[in-house]
């Protein structure tokens, strides 16, 4: 999916009194339609805490994985959403130094983000740079931390690897290539329409692009044109990861991040499609892996938000490569 058509942010217009907020609250997961728009309380910030007034959000494939209840790290019961968000600063704990009222600032939660103001821990919130507006706020945190810590962290990404990226017009996608560019990596994207292709070839500088279809592993060999495939970004599952696997060099790596396959278009799963596609999905021994010398690792953004020392230092690495401005990371 297009960034456009993965993420989408939507802005809070309302400005309720400081102990009221407007939030969007799942009584209990299963379908989209149990989202509903209440007014609770929020308390003063705790010591440790800010309160921000939140301008925009995004929408990840997690949200609504998490929202049908086919995530794994959903709270149980009632939840809020939302993984991501952007905002002004309206309050701050009497321990906390950093930040003062007006600060913009993007931040992460473990759910609880579509919501109209909320409370968080001060070291989850960073400051929003300035060429950027509330909505590119909103959809890089998520994006970016599982691009930069898949690729460098897990994939171990060197100079002049080749990475095959699934749903390369997507949020992740589109980040994941700019930073394989910086270190000079050959880049294969793949996408589920034809009409992206034009866009990642002449915007985004992908060196191949290929539309999933029955014909994908003989496209991707192609592609690679001989090259040895040492990377995959793989969020697809079912077939399509089975031959990328089967097509990835040895000591090639890849890295489980998500399966759209899994992705209902409606608002509730269908069970029945979803049992049939998780018995027939494909299975990877592990007694084989040895031989074939090939690495397989998951992955949930989840672990970064249980890890805080370890997200700053991925920020601090990302925002390093960065030009100045930041822009060179966004679409």
């Amino acid at each position: 999916m297009g960034r456009e058509e993965s993420s989408f942010f939507a802005c809070f217009n309302q400005n309720p009194r400081m102990n009221k907020r407007n939030v969007y609250r799942m009584p209990k997961a299963g379908s989209i339609r149990n989202l509903q728009l209440q007014k609770e309380e929020l308390a003063h910030p705790a010591p440790e805490e800010v309160s921000v007034e939140v301008k925009a959000i995004g929408l990840n494939f997690a949200d609504i994985f998490a929202m049908q209840g086919l995530y794994s790290a959903t709270p149980s019961g009632s939840f809020i959403p939302g993984l991501e968000f952007s905002g002004e600063i309206t309050a701050v704990g009497k321990n906390v130094s950093e930040w003062k009222v007006g600060d913009r600032v993007m931040g992460v939660t473990k759910f609880g983000g579509y919501v109209s103001h909320l409370n968080i821990h001060h070291r989850y919130v960073i400051a929003l740079p300035p060429p950027w507006n509330f909505a590119e706020g909103a959809g890089f945190l998520v994006q970016g931390l599982t691009a930069f810590y898949a690729l460098t962290s897990l994939g171990n990404l060197q100079q002049g690897m080749t990475v095959l990226i699934h749903s390369a017009a997507g949020g992740v996608g589109i980040l994941a290539n700019r930073i394989c560019k910086k270190y000079g990596a050959y880049t294969i994207g793949t996408v589920g329409r034809q009409s992206k292709i034009n866009f990642l070839l002449q915007e985004e500088d992908y060196d191949k692009v290929i539309l999933r279809a029955r014909d994908f592993d003989k496209k991707l060999q192609t592609a690679l044109n001989h090259r040895p495939l040492q990377l995959i970004m793989e969020c697809i599952g079912g077939r399509i990861l089975r031959q990328g696997w089967n097509a990835m060099a040895p000591m090639g790596r890849m890295v489980v991040y998500g399966n759209a396959s899994f992705t209902s278009h409606s608002a509730r799963p269908n069970y029945p499609k979803l049992l049939w596609k998780y018995l027939k999905r494909p299975k990877i021994d592990p007694l084989r892996l040895p031989g074939e010398n090939k690495s397989l690792m998951g992955f949930n953004l989840i672990y970064l938000y249980e890890q805080t020392d370890l997200m700053h230092q991925l920020l601090s690495e990302l925002q390093s490569r960065q030009d100045p401005n930041y822009s060179r990371f966004l679409p």
